[in-house]
């Protein structure tokens, strides 16, 4: 029979190995002020955890789910950071009233950048002059308060970059949130010193020109690479049959229970990012223990998060 020492020693064994298998993750972006968390938001953060995810960014998309944002980061403290800002497809609801309430939420402590807030051609919810000029007041509000810019950018390549070169010397720090563009794009971008995050939208891009070439070019350096699941949203398929086998082999057991127990495509959760992670790193052909501790060190040296 096995001594409480022996017990105990295999209890401490296995906690080890546990902290081992896990990654430490940083979700620089989830929606969990979506109405699809209403009943179980408790269960999201702990599984996130769980999988090794320490900490996730709220996004703010309106000036209500920007106060929503900030609400939950004082019930989930040091576990919850938040963004304030209007999304480009809200930019048609900006008025004055609403964005003075949003400057007071971005300047609390628990609110780590400014946005979501940027361009978005692709369906144009909000017409784009309207969206440029929501646009510069989040810029200069990032400016003016020293947070860093959180930017959404789809099919606005190049008016988003000439907005932002009229600021030249003056921007705090820029992540190109949820980046889907081409390789020759995210280039531009990392030129000019931004960050580039990158979700489960990795299974989805079936281009050549597009985010797999970056990272099997090794064009995107570790330092300037941040990882997100915009949950409930881009969902990452890694049953996709234009995934290559590699890649598909890269992934843990460990990552893919987390992934296909808890995630759907109707409701993606944070606890998915280490499936992401693990994808990231087979396509630049590094360890994604590498990847990991880049991708989180990143967040917290740009976002301030406390550690």
């Amino acid at each position: 029979m096995a001594t409480n020492e022996e017990n105990q020693n295999s209890t401490n064994k296995k906690t080890m190995e546990q902290c081992y298998e896990n990654y430490i993750l940083v979700d620089v972006g989830a929606n969990l002020t979506n109405k699809k968390y209403s009943r179980d938001l408790e269960s999201v953060i702990q599984r996130a955890r769980d999988s090794g995810v320490q900490k996730i960014m709220v996004t703010g998309t309106s000036g209500k789910s920007s106060k929503e944002a900030l609400r939950l980061t004082r019930i989930y403290p040091g576990t919850l950071y938040s963004t304030a800002g209007i999304h480009p497809h809200d930019a048609k609801s900006y008025t004055d009233e609403s964005w003075n309430e949003l400057k007071l939420v971005a300047s609390n402590p628990e609110c780590v950048a400014v946005g979501e807030c940027g361009l978005d051609y692709n369906r144009n919810f909000s017409e784009p002059s309207e969206q440029r000029q929501v646009f510069r007041k989040h810029i200069e509000l990032a400016i003016e308060i020293n947070k860093p810019l959180f930017v959404h950018e789809r099919d606005a390549h190049e008016d988003l970059l000439e907005i932002l070169d009229q600021y030249k010397g003056q921007l705090p720090p820029v992540l190109v949130h949820c980046f889907t563009g081409t390789a020759e794009q995210a280039l531009t971008y990392l030129s000019r010193g931004f960050y580039i995050g990158l979700t489960g939208y990795l299974c989805k891009d079936k281009s050549d020109v597009g985010v797999r070439k970056l990272l099997v070019d090794g064009s995107i350096p570790l330092d300037r690479l941040l990882v997100e699941t915009d949950a409930p949203f881009m969902y990452p398929n890694t049953r996709a049959s234009k995934l290559p086998l590699h890649v598909k082999d890269g992934l843990t057991e460990r990552s893919l229970t987390f992934l296909h127990r808890y995630c759907t495509f109707q409701r993606n959760e944070p606890c998915s990012l280490p499936a992401i992670v693990e994808m990231i790193a087979a396509f630049m052909n590094k360890k994604p223990e590498d990847v990991a501790l880049a991708t989180s060190f990143n967040a917290l040296k740009l976002f301030g998060l406390s550690q």
